[in-house]
């Protein structure tokens, strides 16, 4: 079975903190006479899907289909956010617009290729409960897998997750988590978990450095949660999967790590693409490893093509 072209018959439920990134890229030549800072003269800006859209802008890329659930703000950049992301391939149709909230946006300033400063413009979105969960209501039926992509920006919430976990295992769809650490222990009876090595070692309360410490903390998780498996993200270690009865771990892709930005979003949607098309946990952790290895060696928020990964498998 070719399992990248598998990916084309798949549809997956994105649920999280929808967030818009903005590069503005320029030039250094001088210091403001203002104060002690660089002054840079903008050549060029862009904008790419971030958080839980990046997670999706990765599945639309591999050629999965990819329904985006969450919160923008009723706002120019909500309204441009929309319209950007459904050019690209996403269902944005369960994207909830309120006017209570203001659309999310990092912002990059880039000299040189060298990140100056990041500015955020964010508030946390506030009594959304009922609404995502009607567009939920909606997309969970038709999808083959359901990612909770969790930044903290207040989407994921108990009262969500208290819907949207028991009504997946319901209807048997795979679950994958992108966790946040102040959550952490809501995320029980999913079927796997993608922490990195610091947020796998805050909630298991041990050191997450070693191979033996990243097994011993994940299978503490893997009990407390009642989770299928779990996958430590390790930066250049790579990657501890493990499920009740077997433990592996993947050594880095990367030859050239230049910009680690939005790795975790290829992960998930990688991990979760495999799952879908019927690869083992262990196969799909090996592919994700593999993805996560070509986005690291682009700058700013990427994603992974077919092609790319197709040529590394």
């Amino acid at each position: 079975m070719d399992i990248l072209k598998e990916f084309g018959k798949k549809n997956i439920l994105v649920v999280g903190d929808i967030i818009l990134d903005r590069f503005i890229y320029g030039d250094v030549s001088r210091i403001s006479p203002e104060a002690p800072v660089p002054v840079v003269k903008v050549q060029q800006e862009e904008f790419k899907a971030g958080g839980a859209a990046n997670v999706a802008a990765n599945l639309i890329s591999l050629k999965v289909k990819a329904v985006l659930c969450g919160v923008v703000g009723d706002d120019y950049y909500g309204n441009f956010a929309i319209e950007r992301f459904g050019k690209s391939g996403m269902d944005t149709s369960a994207v909830v617009q309120l006017k209570s909230h203001t659309t999310t946006i990092k912002t990059r300033i880039i000299a040189r290729k060298q990140q100056v400063v990041r500015i955020d413009r964010e508030t946390k979105v506030k009594d959304n409960t009922g609404n995502l969960i009607t567009a939920l209501v909606k997309n969970i039926k038709k999808a083959d897998a359901v990612i909770i992509a969790d930044y903290g920006k207040g989407v994921i919430t108990k009262e969500l997750l208290d819907y949207l976990i028991p009504a997946a295992n319901k209807l048997k769809k795979i679950i994958a988590v992108d966790p946040q650490t102040e959550h952490f222990f809501r995320y029980k009876n999913v079927t796997t978990i993608t922490p990195n090595h610091l947020e796998a070692s805050s909630a298991a309360g041990m050191p997450v450095e070693t191979d033996a410490e990243a097994k011993r903390a994940g299978l503490c998780l893997l009990k407390k949660l009642k989770l299928k498996s779990i996958v430590i993200t390790r930066g250049e270690k790579g990657m501890t999967v493990i499920e009740k009865n077997k433990v592996m771990h993947i050594p880095t892709r990367a030859k050239d790590v230049f910009d680690v930005t939005g790795a975790g979003d290829t992960v998930i949607a990688v991990l979760t693409a495999a799952l879908s098309a019927g690869c083992s946990i262990f196969e799909s952790a090996r592919l994700a490893n593999a993805a996560a290895g070509i986005v690291v060696g682009k700058f700013g928020t990427a994603s992974v093509s077919q092609k790319e990964l197709r040529e590394c498998m």
